[in-house]
């Protein structure tokens, strides 16, 4: 690579953010990408698939999604940067390799995005269901919008409430099932405990197949993870906080994915789930809790918010990096005096608004249709986080830059093993139909977007280049 391309990757895209996260907010952050709607909503319709599998499914995952991280984590510890993994890209791999993988973790939180704000309107009809379903899921964006458009600590302090609600109830439900479990106390005439589980067909009651196809979606619950290393520009001492943020990341996933559905299944059958309900709720439901149903949708209410939020925030960042290359429209490089790049936050909330539209046309689908095309964005953003870690070790070993003694374990086997798993993933992802099917058919589809913008901003690019180099 260039000297030119490297200092645009290096100095451009960052200036003019403020230093407002604090230590809390990032850990948070963390903790909160880790924990969304794929396991307060998602897991009901997994458990019925696959069964107690599931566990050892979010285990597996975890492991991916924990390395994928750590490997962010690297990367942060050789240069903090707002532009994260589009700015590692550029400076790694080259500017059409960020312009890659910038417009398709674009993609991901446009996608996500709409799906979120069409759950989010879903749960507030749980308490007024007449309410026409594009009205919530308008309000719920302008909510967001505003909060993310005056600065970066408002952002932060909205997160961490975001977070702390999701914690808390994933916490009270664990207490609520120890004690039930510890006390034997049967629920709908079943006893509960590990036994349980055998009396039911055991870890696999469908089989291994099941198990294996719901990889995709599990996958997808992790969605979030890489927004600690987005965070990292914004925040005062990040070669401190950001170590501890990202080694938090695999006992959550532990102890609130993995410890959450081993405790589900110990309490009910994984068949006396239904997957239009949380699991969460069916269990409270079944114990007489009042209220479950409510408290819950408002758990999960937070949690679509919370990904509304982020998307936000973590789009803003990264297109702005694209522009200050020359990748990205002029317009989404602008910031205001808040430190907020308004140009790329104000771009993703016109796509959100095409979910209130879904919501008003086809309110029944608009979730699915979304989905469907958001899962492509997150093993294209994670594979290139391991292939800029192991072009960061790779230069390292010639003597270019210093390597972090924060690492990547047992790399670079841990980066080949994790790219071999995202596409298995994603070959997996052919045998769920429709919604895999339709992914696997998009993919020519979005390659050609991304050849024809690359043509159309490749002398814009290396007209930033040549101005740099002066």
């Amino acid at each position: 690579m260039s000297h030119t391309s490297e200092t645009v990757a290096v100095d451009d895209g960052d200036a003019g953010y403020h230093k407002g996260l604090k230590s809390r907010q990032v850990q948070m952050i963390a903790m909160g990408g880790a924990i969304g709607t794929g396991l307060f909503l998602g897991a009901s319709g997994r458990l019925v698939t696959a069964g107690p599998s599931l566990a050892i499914v979010y285990a597996i995952a975890g492991v991916f999604a924990f390395f994928v991280v750590r490997a962010m984590g690297e990367l942060v510890m050789h240069r903090p940067s707002s532009g994260s993994f589009v700015s590692y890209s550029r400076e790694f791999l080259g500017e059409r390799s960020a312009f890659f993988v910038g417009w398709m973790y674009f993609l991901n939180w446009a996608c996500s995005g709409v799906a979120d704000v069409t759950a989010a309107a879903k749960y507030v009809q749980f308490f007024w269901p007449n309410v026409p379903q594009w009205i919530p899921a308008l309000g719920a964006l302008v909510l967001v919008l505003a909060v993310n458009m005056v600065s970066v600590t408002l952002f932060g302090e909205l997160e961490f409430w975001f977070a702390a609600i999701k914690v808390l109830a994933l916490v009270a439900f664990m207490v609520i099932a120890i004690v039930v479990l510890v006390s034997r106390t049967p629920i709908d005439g079943n006893a509960t405990g590990p036994a349980l589980i055998a009396e039911h067909g055991g870890f696999f009651p469908h089989g291994l197949l099941p198990a294996v196809l719901i990889l995709q979606g599990v996958v997808f619950a992790y969605a979030a993870i890489e927004m600690v290393g987005v965070a990292a520009g914004e925040t005062a001492e990040p070669r401190k906080v950001i170590p501890k943020a990202v080694n938090s990341v695999g006992w959550r996933i532990a102890i609130f994915y993995v410890g959450s559905v081993l405790l589900l299944v110990m309490l009910m059958p994984s068949t006396s789930y239904d997957k239009d309900v949380s699991p969460f709720v069916t269990f409270l439901s079944s114990l007489g809790v009042p209220g479950a149903a409510g408290i819950m949708d408002i758990v999960v209410l937070t949690a679509a918010l919370s990904s509304v939020n982020s998307g936000l925030y973590s789009t803003g960042r990264i297109l702005r990096s694209l522009s200050a290359a020359g990748s990205a429209p002029r317009f989404l490089g602008v910031m205001s005096r808040g430190g907020v790049p308004y140009g790329g936050v104000l771009l993703t909330a016109c796509v959100y608004v095409l979910g209130v539209v879904l919501n008003l046309v086809v309110p029944g689908e608009s979730f699915e249709i979304a989905l469907n095309f958001s899962a492509l964005g997150i093993l294209s953003m994670w594979s290139m986080i391991m292939i800029c870690n192991l072009a960061l070790q790779r230069k390292a070993r010639r003597g270019e830059i210093e390597r972090p003694a924060y690492r990547l374990p047992w790399a670079p086997f841990t980066n080949y093993l994790t790219l071999a798993f995202l596409v298995l993933v994603l070959a997996l992802s052919y045998w769920d139909v429709p919604a895999g099917r339709i992914m696997i058919y998009a993919i020519p589809g979005v390659v050609l977007l991304l050849v024809l913008g690359w043509f159309a901003v490749r002398h814009r690019v290396r007209a930033v280049a040549a101005e740099h180099a002066r």
